[in-house]
């Protein structure tokens, strides 16, 4: 008996360990790992103009920086003048330091803390005194013009004068009682009692630091850096450049992690030799780094001369962040129901954001909306089910603001506040509401997708009557108009288009003779599913037989390319991914037999192939649906986990890298061979490019959760997150 109650309890401990959570299970047992964000601290304005030079925190969590206009701490989100310690006021204080984890400072006539009952208090008589480090035993090293000075316990002071020119930086060997002194060409050995000694040579040094418990110091350069074994200084290894930016101003060991500072921004390299970048205003105030630190609470001190950024790790779960994302959206991104785009009229600023219109409102809706529904379904959360009716109201009216019957506007606004675009923008029956014509098909996509999981899963049969009414007379205005979405005046508009005349004019190299293919029949098994009428169906079989929309379903995805003189073959088409994928859901979940669900498997299965170094949750998981054993989990939670907290569109660069291997021109735009975390690229939607290096919107957008929240909830929905 105890050994059945040992085994029961040893299966519980390995999932909650998440032990099944590896390669060889199909789900991910949610639980607690590092989510890295920034906190920026900015210089206040009356300090603009301010020169910092270091950075520093104690054992009590007080962070200080150092500048040319004395010592600033942080308050209210800025850095002002440190006011605490008044003595420290009247003192010229050249440099700054910690020692034991207490702050230690450098003036021009001391060194001095206010730790150890302010006993430490040294007198240097230096002149022109500039660097200093602090040794084993209240022991000291500092530099003057042309000289090194070494104050003793005993307070004797030895000098020396030093051939080093433009001394960058001191640094303390603790396990071989010794300084190093590092120069633009040299690295000098002073030992307390013995001759300074030169023990290596190079070109534009910049740095240095012992790391591996002091067995191996890095010499940072303007080109990369250089290992030296830190007891005999031989170089253990080539000048290391493929770095994501090689021009090296300091580098620090913090906690397990090597930190380098940069002219483009902060990188970690992690022991198992995993590299995370830092830079762009995503992550600092400035990318041009002056000093790193270890800070309080395992967070790292990033200064630059706009200020102080702080990279913060926090153990937190996924179900965490999307409550994070859930805050985020509702606080800022619901317009009338909508889920909206945030534009900000200064770059970064939140207080300026101002809710504007897409031409895809009801698509984005649609993703934000899906995400409340499974959200709802896992947890029966209320406010998830009240969340997604004000969405679905807002999409609903999308379709009964205009007079055209079955058509669904693109957005809508109260009447005046769109001026341009009159050609687009008409006047609802109301006199109170524009409405936005034109509708494309990612808008029906977006429509037909969730309404079928609002149809399933909201508890309210009357609220399920109200989308089953939505999807039908969208289907009834298709097929009424002959398999076009018929515009306000008369005419079909550019994208809503499924009429066999349009889609097989398509040679079958271009994506959207098989894309428009997969939306129609989806619409039309969706509807069939849940009305029950059979002129749906029979509409379906006859795209089908008569006019090859299943041969057009079933063209191998990998022909898809070039075509002379066809624009929209110019390149691949990552908006069509998305209408593709979304359409999946309805295409396969409401196939009419069995057989034609194998087929329309072997189709997604073939579209997710070609998209899998995209490493995109969303698209994983709707290929889930169709029981692949292989839907690439560990991917979709890499995705999930290193998603950045900060949604802003700050521009962002990465082709300047040296540590990416890039590829060729190719038609699918990949850029490199192993595609970058989400937080290190430029953010966008799932219409955007992944492998996009540089790019960004200078900080003048936020995007909304959804991009987060409808993957993490569909996991859960499938029970692939647990």
């Amino acid at each position: 008996m105890k050994n059945i109650v040992r085994a029961a309890i040893y299966s519980v401990l390995l999932i909650v360990s998440g032990a099944y959570a590896g390669n060889n299970q199909n789900f991910y047992i949610d639980r607690p790992y590092l989510q890295d964000f920034a906190e920026k601290i900015p210089l206040s304005e009356e300090l603009a103009g301010t020169k910092l030079s270091s950075v520093c925190s104690d054992r009590n969590g007080r962070i200080l920086v150092l500048s040319n206009k004395g010592l600033l701490q942080i308050h209210n989100g800025k850095l002002v003048p440190d006011m605490q310690n008044r003595p420290l006021l009247d003192m010229q204080i050249i440099n700054m330091d910690t020692y034991r984890d207490q702050f230690v400072y450098l003036t021009d006539k001391v060194v001095l803390s206010n730790a150890w009952a302010g006993k430490l208090y040294v007198r240097h008589k230096t002149a022109d005194i500039g660097l200093f480090e602090m040794g084993s035993s209240f022991d000291f090293l500092v530099t003057g013009k042309d000289t090194l000075a070494y104050f003793g316990q005993s307070k004797n002071i030895e000098k020396f004068e030093t051939t080093q020119k433009h001394i960058k930086q001191l640094l303390f060997d603790r396990k071989r009682n010794r300084f190093l002194v590092l120069s633009d060409n040299q690295l000098d050995c002073f030992s307390p009692g013995k001759k300074i000694k030169k023990v290596f040579e190079g070109r534009d040094l910049y740095c240095i630091e012992l790391i591996n418990d002091n067995t191996v110091l890095l010499v940072g350069t303007q080109d990369g850096y250089i290992e030296l074994d830190a007891n005999t200084f031989s170089q253990r290894s080539v000048l290391k450049k493929e770095l994501p930016c090689a021009d090296i101003r300091c580098i620090r060991q913090i906690g397990n992690k090597i930190w380098f500072g940069t002219s483009r921004g902060a990188f970690a390299v992690h022991s198992n030799g995993q590299t995370d970048y830092y830079a762009s205003k995503r992550w600092l105030l400035e990318d041009t780094v002056i000093d790193l630190a270890k800070g309080p609470n395992n967070s790292v001190l990033v200064l630059g001369q706009g200020g102080l950024s702080i990279i913060h790790f926090k153990m937190m779960t996924l179900q965490q962040k999307a409550k994070h994302f859930d805050k985020l959206t509702r606080k800022r991104h619901i317009r009338y129901g909508l889920n909206s785009a945030l534009h900000l009229s200064k770059s970064g600023d939140l207080s300026t954001g101002t809710l504007v219109d897409t031409d895809n409102d009801g698509l984005w809706t649609s993703m934000y909306l899906a995400g409340e529904l499974f959200r709802y379904d896992v947890t029966k959360s209320q406010d998830a089910l009240q969340n997604s009716y004000e969405a679905f109201e807002a999409m609903e009216r999308l379709t009964y603001i205009n007079p055209l019957e079955g058509f669904p506007s693109r957005t809508f606004e109260r009447t005046g506040y769109k001026l341009a675009d009159k050609d687009r923008w008409r006047l609802a029956e109301d006199q109170i509401w524009d409405w936005k014509a034109t509708t494309s098909s990612d808008e029906i996509v977006g429509h037909y997708f969730v309404y079928s999981i609002f149809a399933e899963v909201v508890p309210d049969q009357k609220w399920r009557n109200r989308s089953i009414h939505l999807m039908k007379i969208i289907m009834d205005h298709i097929i009424r108009n002959d398999w076009y979405l018929i515009d306000y005046d008369g005419k079909p508009t550019l994208w809503g288009k499924w009429h066999p005349d349009y889609v097989n004019k398509f040679p079958k190299q271009v994506g959207d003779r098989r894309l428009n293919s997969v939306e129609i029949i989806g619409f039309l098994q969706t509807t069939y599913h849940f009305t029950g009428k059979e002129i749906y169906k029979e509409k379906a079989f006859e795209l089908m037989d008569k006019y090859g929309y299943l041969d057009n379903i079933m063209i191998p995805i990998s022909q898809i390319g070039r075509v002379p003189d066809i624009d929209l073959t110019t390149e691949w088409n990552h908006s069509d991914d998305e209408l593709a994928f979304l359409s999946y859901w309805n295409l396969y979940k409401y196939a009419f037999t069995d057989e034609l669900r194998k087929k329309y498997g072997r189709a997604v299965r073939e579209h997710w192939e070609i998209e899998r170094p995209e490493k995109n949750p969303l698209w994983n998981l709707i290929y889930a649906i169709t029981g692949a054993d292989e839907f690439d989990l560990d991917e979709t939670i890499w995705g999930l986990k290193e998603f950045p907290l900060d949604m802003i569109g700050w521009s962002v660069q990465n082709s300047h890298r040296k540590d990416l291997e890039f590829l060729g021109p190719n038609f699918r735009n990949q850029t490199t061979r192993k595609l970058l975390p989400p937080d290190e690229r430029p953010m966008s939607k799932y219409n955007g490019n992944h492998f996009r290096l540089d790019g960004g919107e200078g900080g003048r957008r936020e995007f909304s959760g959804d991009i987060y929240l409808l993957p993490y909830w569909l996991g859960r929905y499938l029970q692939k997150i647990k």
